[in-house]
């Protein structure tokens, strides 16, 4: 009989010197070694199973580890649609923004067109009528004169009543102040048709496409459109470059150009200033317009959010916080970019950079310097 070899190794080397009847171990071996059979039976099963599970485990571990991975995947492409849809909101917000101000802007244009239209037709003919009752007066005027020659001619009687008419009526003034008025008349005129021309200019109705347009020019007649804002707060000084006429919307650019310059006379509050307008070429490609004025500046901490829809230094009622995010959208959308220093007590200075000519747009060939 084959029993436990260890166990039987070690019991006999302890028995060593006990005197035994074969066969009186035999049953109690066999009854140790069929124990330590099944022991060794449990051990490998136990073994078996705990590797079996140790198996499964490490393979649901894994399964734990990719369902994670997969997981987070899931979790940064949500977070990754959440910023996208939180960022189409806002340039949804900003479009929709951009797109009331340019109907806005559209309006203004149609009423100051047709405005235009009906303020040329009287000014016309009251600007001819000026023009033909300054002929009537040197021609009366002409004739005074001529009647002053033979008074000496009149009986005494005559040239008495012509002497008291002449005193009464001050004649020398008059003659003096109606060619200053009339001068001046016609200078009102002119102002009245600059003033409908700038108007005009300012908003291009008919000029919704991209065109070649003289920055120059803008500035010119957004400055004549906005001189009630700025002529009681500060003096302008106009310092022009040599430029290029820019391929824009000029519509919308006249627009920036006055948010800026409107924006330049408010911050000077009580304090008279200048608002100096600069311009040149950022680079071989780029034009500029500075626009800097003498306020009170803008605090270091306002100044990242100053292009934020709806951001508003002003007090309420004073400002609607667009103007600023319409412009940086304007010019961004002609591909440009526009900046801000500030000094408090100093100043501040926005800059309008600009290209000469928009790759994806197609105008006429046109290239001029101002």
């Amino acid at each position: 009989m084959s029993y436990h070899k260890l166990l039987e190794r070690q019991i006999l080397r302890h028995l060593s010197t006990v005197s035994l009847v074969p066969g009186e171990l035999d049953a109690f071996f066999s009854a140790i070694s069929d124990a330590y059979r099944d022991a060794d039976v449990d051990r490998n099963t136990i073994e078996r199973t705990l590797e079996l599970m140790s198996e499964e485990l490490t393979e649901r571990n894994a399964q734990l580890h990719l369902q994670l991975a997969q997981r987070q995947v899931v979790e940064q492409a949500l977070l990754k649609e959440k910023a996208d849809q939180q960022a189409l909101i806002k340039r949804l917000e900003e479009a929709h923004h951009q797109l009331l101000q340019a109907e806005k802007m559209a309006s203004i244009g149609q009423l100051a067109a047709g405005v235009a239209h009906e303020i040329n037709n009287p000014i016309g003919f009251v600007g001819s009528n000026i023009g033909t009752l300054r002929k009537y007066v040197d021609d009366l005027l002409e004739l005074i004169a001529a009647y002053e020659v033979h008074e000496r001619d009149l009986a005494d009687e005559a040239r008495s009543h012509m002497a008291g008419m002449r005193a009464t009526l001050d004649l020398a003034y008059l003659r003096e102040d109606l060619v200053a008025l009339l001068a001046e008349s016609n200078d009102g005129i002119g102002r009245v048709k600059q003033i409908v021309q700038d108007l005009k200019d300012f908003s291009h109705v008919d000029e919704a496409q991209w065109q070649w347009a003289s920055l120059h020019r803008g500035l010119d007649s957004t400055l004549n459109i906005v001189h009630n804002e700025i002529k009681y707060v500060a003096e302008v000084v106009k310092l022009y470059g040599q430029i290029p006429d820019v391929e824009c919307m000029p519509s919308q650019i006249n627009q920036v150009l006055m948010n800026l310059l409107v924006n330049a006379a408010h911050a000077m509050h009580e304090r008279r200033g200048k608002i100096t307008i600069r311009t040149g070429m950022a680079s071989a490609d780029e034009v500029f317009v500075e626009i800097a004025d003498e306020g009170h500046g803008i605090p270091e901490e306002h100044l990242k959010r100053i292009f934020d829809p709806f951001f508003t230094t002003k007090p309420v009622g004073k400002g609607t916080g667009l103007g600023l995010s319409l412009s940086y959208g304007i010019v961004n959308k002609h591909h440009g970019h526009i900046s801000v220093s500030s000094q408090m007590g100093v100043g501040t200075t926005f800059r309008v950079v600009l290209p000469v000519r928009q790759a994806d747009n197609e105008v006429p060939e046109h290239q001029g310097l101002m």
